[in-house]
């Protein structure tokens, strides 16, 4: 009966007895939940243009961000800073494209896999070499980023709020709904789409896939550079930030590999849903299963909804 209480019980007297402590755990969750659909967003735009799974997601985040910070530190201003990253990004996205992507065109999903994966490893090496292994701060003062911390009364206590948090937040939100408009109404869009149903239709009519690729890892490349701002300036900018990227797995298999609202659903039921995993019922299991909590529930998924809540299920004739 007692663990019983435990679980059923004694967590929601604790939320109902205290909305305000509740109310800011969800907020942290929202926060993170807001940032991981944002890495999520870049899987899905590549898969959807290419089928391929990018692996390499993660690493492009810190390798965006320590670019980002390496070039601060070696005296360049800011925001010029920020432009001359944005250039590399793109030039990276043109290398995949023809030395990577071009010459693998048509071969099994499970080579292009490995190749995003040795793309990872060739980034973390590139990355040491040339900014070091070292953690590095992100410069939030320097980008305008607000270090405050807000106070909202609410139900008699106050809600804490930090202005990173609130920046990251919107900006995130900003940079999904910009490509979810731009992607749903441009040209290149509409392109993105037909490539996505079929790579042969496309070029029938015109439609280049060099191209398209491009445009989408560049995207990815983008978002992955806010991203890697927004984790940084919450925390440091260093290689663990590649561990924080791949909780946009189990987002990927709540939401869908090929739906951007999938995508924002799914980090933020993984966010919200690890946040208050850990406060109410962490202590039950020892503390520490944020770690762990999102992966249970993608394996939930993976059971009973594969194909993810806006996924589109899959029928083979055999």
């Amino acid at each position: 009966m007692d663990l019983l209480a435990s679980i059923f019980v004694d967590p929601f007297v604790r939320m109902a007895t205290n909305p305000t402590f509740l109310t800011q755990v969800v907020w942290e969750g929202f926060v993170s939940g807001i940032l991981y659909a944002l890495v999520a967003l870049g899987f899905v735009l590549i898969y959807k243009a290419s089928g391929v799974f990018n692996f390499a997601q993660g690493i492009m985040v810190v390798f965006a961000a320590l670019t980002l910070v390496g070039l601060a530190e070696k005296g360049m201003p800011a925001w010029i800073a920020l432009a001359f990253t944005v250039a590399v990004m793109l030039v990276l996205a043109t290398g995949i494209e023809k030395l990577v992507l071009r010459p693998l065109v048509n071969q099994p999903d499970i080579i292009l896999l490995m190749a995003t994966i040795g793309l990872t490893r060739f980034l973390v090496g590139l990355g040491e070499m040339v900014f070091g292994g070292e953690p590095k701060v992100m410069i939030t003062e320097a980008l305008g980023i607000p270090t405050g911390v807000l106070r909202f009364p609410l139900f008699g206590r106050n809600l804490v709020m930090k202005e990173i948090d609130i920046t990251a937040a919107v900006v995130a939100m900003l940079m999904v709904g910009f490509l979810a408009v731009f992607f749903a109404r441009t040209k290149i869009g509409r392109a993105l789409r037909a490539v996505a149903d079929d790579h042969q239709a496309a070029l029938s009519v015109g439609i280049s896939l060099e191209r398209i690729w491009v445009i989408v890892w560049f995207a990815a490349g983008c978002v992955a550079l806010v991203t890697g701002i927004m984790w940084g300036a919450r925390s440091q900018v260093s290689f663990d930030l590649e561990i924080i990227a791949l909780k946009a797995l189990p987002v990927l298999i709540l939401g869908g590999f090929t739906s951007v609202p999938g995508a924002i659903v799914g980090g933020l039921m993984i966010g919200i849903g690890e946040k208050v995993g850990e406060i109410y019922w962490g202590r039950l299991f020892g503390g520490g299963i944020e770690s762990w909590l999102a992966y249970l529930i993608a394996l939930a998924f993976l059971l009973f909804r594969p194909q993810g809540l806006f996924g589109e299920k899959i029928i083979e004739r055999v």
